[in-house]
């Protein structure tokens, strides 16, 4: 099932990345990359994701975030289930975001979350701020 999701996630976003539309011209030389995701199993291959467009873009390859949201959330105060995607995160350049509004929500202590992971008020706000930038997105 991981393979059919790696597989789906990374033909989507190849398919964005070669596509010329408006957004893309903001961007100027740079391919950015923005994921809102629910579930934390579905980080492995986002991050694959994320590695094999940075060897396949080259210079080309600019920024990569995620972002998490919804009830999944709580887990990313567990260091069993977020600590190994936070170092494979940080080595493959992916930024991890974590959505304020599901922290508040699910009632998560905030001051547990890593320091490697960036809070924003609310993620599908920041995640449509990323699209006018020029980011392509997806939502899994």
């Amino acid at each position: 099932m991981k393979k059919y999701a790696f597989i789906a996630l990374f033909a989507l976003l190849t398919l964005f990345s070669t596509n010329d539309i408006q957004a893309q011209r903001i961007a100027k030389d740079k391919n950015n990359y923005v994921v809102l995701t629910k579930k934390m199993p579905q980080l492995q291959p986002i991050i694959l994701t994320a590695e094999a467009l940075k060897l396949e873009e080259g210079a080309n390859f600019g920024d990569f975030q995620v972002i998490i949201c919804g009830k999944e959330i709580v887990d990313i105060t567990d260091t069993e289930k977020i600590g190994d995607f936070i170092t494979k995160a940080e080595r493959a350049g992916v930024q991890l975001i974590a959505c304020g509004f599901s922290l508040d929500k699910f009632k998560v202590d905030k001051t547990k979350v890593p320091k490697e992971i960036e809070v924003v008020e609310n993620g599908i706000l920041y995640n449509f701020q990323l699209q006018k930038k020029g980011y392509k997105s997806i939502s899994l």
